[in-house]
């Protein structure tokens, strides 16, 4: 009867969200143990409630599929934008700073930063965001969420959010550095520390070439330091 009175007299005792059922709390509190009970068959990815799980299986199931990665969409330009990853392409540009980004959304986003907007703000606290993914990161302050981090390092024991993050944490151990100016011949590990090279003697932009045959041009950075 709980259920149709609405009434919640299940009460987590970490964040104070009431429940109407007994299970429902349970499965709740996976929230704040980190405990991720419903697996996919295909991948082995957890998840803490089984909603989560179904929505994740679109990954695996939908129509569209990135012929560079394997990752599935459910809709064409899902994956249409998706392939600027692979390409590089950022066709929107911040006209304060130069930096570029792959879709109107991300460029959006990133001129609050120049603005100093913060629309996103914490009904506990009141302490505003610019940005939304923060304000959700801010919440397990909140909430004592445990982060979930389902790829790891079987060296140093460090977890990452996205496979990607762990493939560029891995050079850290095997000492890789695919990314070489190409003026300097100086190497790195990531992509982001070669965006950091600065201007040559001649004021000209330094390219950077992947050792896998990828090149980046980094005349868009526009980034005004010195090359030392």
């Amino acid at each position: 009867m709980h259920v149709h009175t609405a009434e919640k007299l299940f009460i987590c005792s970490i964040c104070s969200k009431g429940f109407s059922q007994q299970d429902t709390l349970k499965r709740h509190m996976c929230v704040h143990t980190g405990e991720r009970p419903f697996i996919c068959s295909v991948c082995n990815k957890g998840f803490s409630q089984h909603h989560h799980l179904k929505k994740h299986m679109d990954v695996h199931t939908a129509p569209f599929s990135c012929s560079d990665c394997g990752k599935h969409f459910l809709k064409e330009i899902q994956l249409e934008r998706h392939v600027k990853v692979h390409t590089e392409e950022r066709p929107y540009g911040c006209d304060v700073c130069k930096s570029r980004f792959i879709q109107k959304c991300h460029l959006d986003n990133h001129m609050r930063v120049h603005s100093g907007e913060k629309p996103f703000v914490c009904d506990v606290c009141s302490k505003a965001f610019s940005q939304q993914d923060r304000l959700k990161r801010h919440m397990r302050v909140h909430t004592c969420e445990k982060p979930f981090r389902p790829y790891g390092c079987n060296v140093c024991k460090s977890r990452f959010y996205q496979r990607c993050q762990l493939e560029n944490h891995m050079r850290v151990h095997s000492g890789e550095k695919p990314f070489v100016c190409t003026v300097c011949s100086k190497g790195f590990s990531q992509l982001g520390d070669m965006r950091s090279l600065a201007l040559g003697p001649l004021n000209s932009w330094h390219s950077v070439t992947n050792n896998n045959k990828k090149k980046f041009d980094l005349a868009s950075e526009r980034k005004e330091v010195t090359h030392l």
